[in-house]
This record gives structure tokens, sequence and C-alpha cells, in this order.
């Protein structure tokens, strides 16, 4: 009998928690500009950040949202997507990028009206 590659990582590792967490996060880079993001993003509601030597993650409950133009006040110049795709090295969530922020959704249906996601059944 050929076990599955599912049963195997459950022997391995245990059980698998499926449910739904509502979390979306970051990974940024621990360097000077990742540690303004951190410091701006830190004190949020809903946002945890855990620290390690070369990197911090940044998780948030429901939609976290990077404003450019608070991260821009806090660094003392001009911070923008590209500086941010720069900074991070993984996400999870459902990314959206606008002109002046980033945000996060834990759920396609909450990031549905910025991805062009379909919420109707059609069949």
């Amino acid at each position: 009998m050929t076990e599955t590659l599912t049963t195997k990582a459950t022997k391995q590792f245990g059980a698998v928690d499926r449910s739904f967490t509502n979390a979306c996060g970051v990974t940024v880079m621990n360097n000077q500009v990742g540690r303004v993001v951190v410091d701006v993003m830190k004190d949020k509601e809903g946002v945890t950040t855990v620290e390690y030597p070369s990197m911090v993650r940044i998780d948030g409950t429901g939609v976290l949202t990077f404003d450019y133009d608070e991260i821009s006040d806090a660094l003392g110049s001009e911070f923008d997507g590209s500086q941010f795709e720069e900074i991070m090295s993984t996400h999870y969530g459902r990314m959206v990028h606008f002109d002046d922020k980033t945000m996060l959704f834990a759920s396609p249906e909450a990031a549905a009206q910025y991805i062009d996601f379909d919420l109707e059944v059609v069949g």
C-alpha cells in the first residue's frame, strides 16, 4: 500500500490545523529601512512582530496596511512600493499594491474588491 504525502507528513509532524487564522503578514530584512518599517508597524492594533537576527516578521489580523507616507515620515526620506519589495523577503495573505500603500488581507473575500475576485458561485 502506498502512503500519500499528507499521510507521511502527518506521521512525521503531527496533525495539521487547517482552520482559518485570519492572519496575514510579511518578513522584512532587519536593516536600516526594515527597522523603520518595523518601528512604524509594531504598535498598531492587531500587529505583532517577531525579531530574528537578519529578519523581522510582521503579522497582522484581518488586514495589514503599510502606509508609505507614514513610513516616509519616520524614515526621513521617500518610501514607496519598490523599496517595500526590496526589503520584503516573504509574505502570506493576499497582497495588493497601491501608489500610496501596500495592503495584505487574510482572506480573499476581504480583498475581493481590489483583486477582481468574483464572490458569486457560478454553476
